[in-house]
């Protein structure tokens, strides 16, 4: 059985190479890899592949910087040229970027199979773009493997028990990765010991909502630098974050850093006090590692982690974000529900492809 992956993101990558682990365990399953391009990461060289022990992809399509439609539009015109010439039996999709909806669409209009990794996700905020690719993602896919029960709950919802498709709770390969990286990363990220790090707070924030609205970017930095007075914050800040920053002169009374590698990611997510940001991954990669998270969005498509506490949806309003901050870092940590299974989903994915072969 040949598949063929469809990957645009240092992110997708990571949650792709879980599985891939479990598919090179079997002969009869082989995977050609796609990278679209989609978001140019000056850190995904070849140690990067080497050091994440993921193979590298057989096509780099090299599609970015370019708008919504136009970049969709071309990635649909290259994947499809590239079914075409490897006709895989089956199409594999992470998550909710362009790549993924572009994959998607490809795969159909040729009749391929199509599994989707990370189903059943909703924000109900169809102004995101996200939203959009992960709904119709989900319509024109075989196989849907939910992260969580809520995922699968969506999907009841929209009626998919009457489509011609198969739902699956599998867990989240996110902790797969987490699990499996975090103990590399203990070896070879020095950055807690380097920054001196003792008492701090993880931040990032990145999204297009909260940076391109200078009234909610304003809010956020008023908030920080509030809080920054009563305990170090550690800002690894995304290049366009930065620039919007220094655009609109907006002053930070703390210092941000250079943007880092995952397993530095790891390795602050693990010792910090508490998580800070407008990142859907950094949300869940918190409470992997039992810390509470203050999510710098009106919503979140983690609502179990909302409903028990674990994470609290501020927005960008200042005195909810500071109060919540004040709430929390009080806060003995009891994270006694797991909600995305036990490490194994990349087995689980790679064990119902099988029965398809």
């Amino acid at each position: 059985m040949k598949i063929v992956t469809i990957v645009g993101a240092r992110p997708q990558f990571i949650k792709a190479a879980t599985v891939s682990r479990e598919i090179a365990k079997h002969p009869s399953l082989k995977e050609v890899i796609v990278h679209t391009g989609q978001h140019y990461d000056h850190n995904m060289s070849e140690i990067f592949f080497k050091e994440m022990e993921i193979p590298e992809p057989a096509y780099d399509l090299g599609i970015n910087g370019k708008s919504h439609g136009a970049m969709t539009g071309e990635m649909l015109v290259k994947i499809e040229e590239v079914l075409i010439k490897e006709n895989p039996d089956l199409v594999l999709v992470y998550g909710d970027t362009n790549s993924t909806l572009a994959g998607a669409l490809a795969s159909r209009k040729l009749h391929i199979r199509l599994a989707h990794v990370e189903a059943g996700l909703r924000s109900f905020n169809m102004r995101m773009p996200e939203e959009i690719n992960r709904i119709l993602t989900d319509r024109i896919s075989d196989l849907l493997f939910c992260p969580a029960e809520n995922a699968m709950s969506n999907l009841k919802k929209e009626g998919f028990d009457n489509f011609n498709s198969k739902v699956f709770i599998s867990g989240d390969v996110m902790y797969d990765a987490v699990l499996y990286y975090s103990k590399k990363a203990e070896e070879r990220s020095g950055i807690v010991k380097e920054l001196g790090l003792k008492d701090f707070i993880l931040c990032t924030l990145h999204r297009a909502e909260n940076t391109d609205d200078e009234n909610r970017l304003r809010a956020i930095v008023k908030a920080l630098n509030q809080i920054s007075g009563e305990i170090k914050i550690v800002f690894p800040v995304h290049p366009r974050t930065k620039k919007i920053l220094e655009e609109k002169k907006l002053k930070l009374n703390f210092e941000f850093i250079d943007p880092v590698g995952y397993f530095d990611m790891l390795q602050l997510t693990k010792h910090c006090r508490l998580v800070m940001s407008d990142s859907g991954g950094l949300q869940k990669e918190a409470y992997y590692f039992d810390k509470y998270c203050i999510t710098l969005r009106n919503e979140t498509e983690w609502k179990e982690l909302a409903d028990e506490g674990y994470n609290v949806v501020a927005g960008t309003d200042t005195q909810k974000i500071v109060s919540s901050f004040h709430e929390l870092i009080k806060k003995e940590p009891r994270f006694t529900k797991k909600f995305y299974g036990e490490g194994n989903a990349a087995g689980f994915i790679v064990k119902q492809l099988l029965e398809l072969s």
